[in-house]
């Protein structure tokens, strides 16, 4: 129970990793803030809430900064406190060569895959230095060394080093922050995809070699399960790591991206 009397809020929490993150941590006694601009965050919220779990589920786009300060605020009236943050908003929108991307491509990964990270670190700091403690786990990627996706590997990138900047500023003041760089993870089909378009031939063989380039890089040979992924970040936002902050932790078999 490691996060018994704590409040976790967990951003894209209706799907993959985030809703199993968000499982794992009502089993450890979590209070949940689950965060996502999809419909579908409230019936994880039902089920969870069915077994015993408090939890409150907000809807809001967390691309933009109003939304987000206007969901962390109301998050924290409702609880009282913000323990843990888990900034698990991202996901690559299209798989091509840098030079095939179209400036408002590129415009709309970055905007994806940093800013509600970003904004989301920005809105829950306030409340944990009010508190003098707390947790932020972000979750990065080993693609930030892979093909076909350079916008959303420069994202990711940023990630990283925010994460390392933040941890430096406030290493004094009880609030640890790290990252987690997921590698290739086996998870059902999204309820909401990304990307609606439906790929051409061409643009299923940019995202093949995607894959190919993922199962290289991993020693192991294979993707992660959601649940080895949600094992690595709740041990990163737990006491367990009370020593540990401004890490990016790979998670993907060897790869470290």
């Amino acid at each position: 129970m490691r996060f018994n009397d704590k409040v976790v809020a967990i951003t894209g929490a209706a799907q993959g990793i985030g809703r199993q993150t968000a499982i794992q941590a009502a089993q450890e006694g979590a209070r949940l803030l689950l965060i996502d601009r999809s419909r579908h965050v409230h019936e994880l919220a039902a089920t969870l809430a069915s077994g015993g779990c408090q939890v409150l589920a907000l809807e809001a786009d967390l691309e933009q900064w109003e939304s987000t300060e206007q969901v962390f605020a109301a998050g924290v009236a409702h609880f009282g406190q913000l323990d843990v943050l888990v900034n698990n908003v991202g996901g690559t929108i299209w798989a091509r060569p840098f030079a095939e991307y179209q400036p408002d491509q590129i415009e709309k990964e970055i905007r994806r895959s940093l800013f509600p990270t970003l904004w989301g670190c920005r809105a829950a700091l306030p409340w944990m230095l009010k508190q003098g403690h707390g947790s932020i786990v972000n979750i990065s990627s080993v693609a930030t060394g892979g093909v076909n996706r350079v916008p959303y590997s420069a994202a990711k990138g940023g990630v990283n080093a925010l994460t390392r900047s933040i941890a430096m500023e406030y290493s004094g003041s009880g609030i640890r922050i790290n990252a987690v760089a997921p590698g290739g993870t086996d998870a059902p089909a999204r309820l909401v995809p990304r990307n609606e378009e439906t790929p051409s031939a061409q643009e299923q063989a940019w995202y093949q070699q995607v894959i190919d380039q993922t199962l290289d890089s991993s020693l192991m040979h294979r993707y992660g399960t959601l649940t080895e992924q949600a094992n690595a970040i709740l041990f990163l936002a737990s006491d367990d790591a009370s020593y540990i902050t401004g890490v990016t932790l790979p998670v993907a078999g060897g790869d470290l991206g």
